[in-house]
């Protein structure tokens, strides 16, 4: 990490440096539907690994969408982050050539980094609302 004269680090190297070196990421839904027998015709294990290959791959429980299951999200990294890109989340990516797609992108950056490529603006969905608790 670069650092002042003194030898310290400061906030702004801190930044750069992090904005430089932390990938998208990617998280899995698998749970009742997402991963499961129930979405049929899917090698659910070779999908999540071959997202693993491209990026850090983070599988969670349920994302409360099942009517759109299998569901990716796709996280931006630090400098999409910084480019004021949000979660890109993507449902029925049931096909090989999807998962591939999501790949691809993941490689080239993903959000706020690379554009979304057309073909998966088709799987699009938008993410459920947090539901608050009464106090």
């Amino acid at each position: 990490m670069p650092a002042t004269p003194t030898g310290r680090t400061t906030d702004d190297t801190r930044a750069a440096t992090a904005t430089a070196t932390v990938p998208c990421r990617i998280v899995v839904c698998r749970d009742c539907c997402c991963g499961s027998p129930k979405v049929t015709g899917v090698d659910h294990t070779a999908q999540t690994e071959r997202l693993r290959a491209v990026a850090p791959v983070r599988v969670s429980d349920c994302l409360d969408v099942c009517d759109h299951a299998n569901v990716i999200v796709v996280q931006p990294s630090a400098k999409g982050r910084a480019a004021g890109a949000r979660p890109v989340w993507l449902g029925l990516v049931n096909d090989p050539d999807a998962t591939e797609d999501i790949a691809a992108w993941a490689r080239a950056g993903g959000p706020g980094v690379a554009p979304l490529p057309d073909i998966l603006d088709l799987y699009a969905i938008t993410p459920p609302r947090r539901r608050r608790t009464a106090s």
